[in-house]
Order: structure tokens, then C-alpha cells, then sequence
């Protein structure tokens, strides 16, 4: 897992979860808007505002994500 900086290009989408650097945390997006130089997220249940140059995206590799895909029960094996 790797943080990406969130530049002029590059923004986020409201349900992406995303990293905050001052409590380090990993939040959901709420809203981003470029023009006030805010994200809205969402942790622990509790909605915040802050700078976006304090949050962070982040990006798995793909073996980041096979392992940590969600596997079923298994139940249904015959």
C-alpha cells in the first residue's frame, strides 16, 4: 500500500476511503471541492472538514488486493 499526494490533476470521489495525515486514519471521502481547499470525510461515525493537502490517497498493487480479497464461506463446496 502506497499514499499518493492529492495535486491539482489528481482528485478523490466521495466514497473512496482515503488516508488522513494528522490523526492517521483511514477515512471516507465525503465531498471534495478544490475552490474552498476542503475534503469532507468521515471517521469514526463523525464528519470533518479539512485541508486537502492533509489527506492522501491510497493506491494497492494487485497483490495487495488478491490478498486481501474477500473470500466466501466455502459452504457451498460439494
Amino acid at each position: 500500500m502506497t499514499f499518493i499526494e492529492i495535486t491539482e490533476n489528481l482528485k478523490t470521489t466521495p466514497g473512496e476511503y482515503i488516508y488522513h495525515k494528522p490523526t492517521k486514519q483511514i477515512v471516507m471521502c465525503g465531498s471534495f471541492n478544490r475552490k474552498k481547499n476542503q475534503i469532507r470525510a468521515m471517521a469514526r461515525g463523525k464528519l470533518f472538514a479539512d485541508e486537502i493537502q492533509n489527506f492522501n490517497k491510497i493506491q494497492l498493487s494487485k497483490q495487495d488486493r488478491k490478498d486481501n480479497a474477500a473470500r466466501g464461506c466455502g459452504g457451498c463446496k460439494g
